[in-house]
């Protein structure tokens, strides 16, 4: 798969998720103006150990201001390589939707492996701890998926 075509899936399937119905993960929030994720995350693999995962950000309630609103997505990723080695990592990624919308989205860059490229590593699951806004005031709503083995 060449850089053109990986760069193509990866800017078609963030705007397929920025145009989906709102479903809501969590009922509880905190905030008015706090954003809550739109759908599960979505994880793509790009090599043997280089993955993008993908966030769809409901705004409705920040998105349509004048500054747009901007915070992190706090997430636990869990792997495992193909010799059984399992691993949780906790990560952040920061997020940003432009003032007068209402959906937005987030794309993280990972890699997860013991040494660069050894092994084929496989994404378990991916669990969203939190989500803040730039005001400080974050959401409960917390998300989890859990993907198939890759075969």
């Amino acid at each position: 798969m060449n850089t053109r075509t990986i760069r193509s899936a990866i800017v078609a399937t963030a705007a397929s998720i920025a145009m989906m119905p709102a479903l809501s993960l969590g009922d509880s929030i905190i905030s008015a103006h706090a954003p809550s994720l739109a759908q599960d995350p979505v994880v793509m693999r790009l090599s043997k150990d280089e993955f993008r995962i993908v966030f769809g950000i409901n705004a409705t309630a920040c998105g349509h201001s004048e500054r747009g609103c901007n915070g992190t997505i706090r997430y636990r990723v869990d792997w495992k390589t193909e010799d059984g080695l399992t691993r949780s990592e906790t990560k952040r990624v920061a997020y940003a939707v432009a003032p007068h919308s209402a959906r937005g989205v987030a794309v993280d860059r990972q890699y997860f492996d013991t040494a660069e490229g050894a092994h084929n590593t496989e994404v378990i699951k991916v669990s969203v701890t939190g989500i803040t806004s730039a005001d400080g005031i974050g959401s409960n709503s917390t998300g989890t998926v859990a993907l198939a083995a890759a075969n």
